[in-house]
């Protein structure tokens, strides 16, 4: 069983999943990295550029999923240095650290909430977000150009992707493919038909939406809109 709400940090979705089974699951890119709770210990789940099948491992997990690009300053790690892993957060910061942000979160009723509870400490400390991050990504979910983008910003092409590397974990191409998917995904499963949401999502037409499903998620549109 999976739930997720809103978090109290600006942009990030609190989550608990209990899995029904010794299954494998699958975790689709979303832009975004995670702090992650799990048997007592914290975790670091960072960007994917494709699915991350799951363990099937015994036991709750409990997560807060940051907005794209804003966790690496909350957690002191470029995201591309975790991209595609599960780290334990005790390889990324000092021991005493992690014991500390560990233990508040264990002494928390309800493992989520102490996580919310941790990345709101996270947030106090940590600069304010970065508004040309948050930019980026509204205007490539949007379905804007990426060099469009870059020249709104007055960054340039390179160096929005040297910028994108850090906070979101790959460039600013692959983050608009998986911005696409994610659109695609929501129109679907309300209803709007493949080859209505290609268009809509901004695919090229249900052929090209079938194979960027393949590449990203490593199945096809009818698979995921059945789990």
């Amino acid at each position: 069983m999976y739930t997720e709400r809103a978090a109290r940090v600006d942009g990030a979705v609190v989550w608990r999943s209990t899995p029904a089974g010794s299954g494998a699951g699958r975790v689709l890119p979303d832009g975004c990295m995670d702090l992650l709770w799990h048997g007592g210990r914290l975790l670091v789940a960072g960007p994917d550029t494709r699915a991350h099948v799951t363990s099937g491992a015994d036991g709750p997990w409990a997560g807060i999923r940051f907005y794209p690009g804003t966790a690496p300053a909350l957690l002191g790690v470029p995201a591309h240095e975790v991209r595609d892993r599960r780290v334990e957060l005790a390889d990324l910061w000092p021991a005493a650290r992690v014991r500390r942000l560990t233990a508040l979160v264990n002494a928390a009723a309800d493992p989520a909430g102490g996580l919310e509870d941790a990345a709101l400490r996270l947030e106090a400390g940590a600069d304010p977000p970065d508004p040309v991050l948050r930019h980026v990504v509204t205007a490539l979910d949007a379905g804007r150009p990426v060099a469009a983008t870059a020249d709104e910003l007055g960054l340039g092409v390179r160096r929005l992707h040297r910028r994108s590397l850090a906070a979101f974990g790959y460039g600013p191409k692959t983050l608009a493919r998986v911005l696409r998917l994610q659109r695609a995904l929501a129109l679907a499963r309300s209803g709007v038909p493949l080859a209505d949401t290609a268009i809509r999502a901004g695919f090229a037409d249900q052929a090209h939406l079938a194979r960027d499903v393949r590449d990203l998620a490593g199945t096809t549109p009818g698979d995921l809109l059945t789990r």
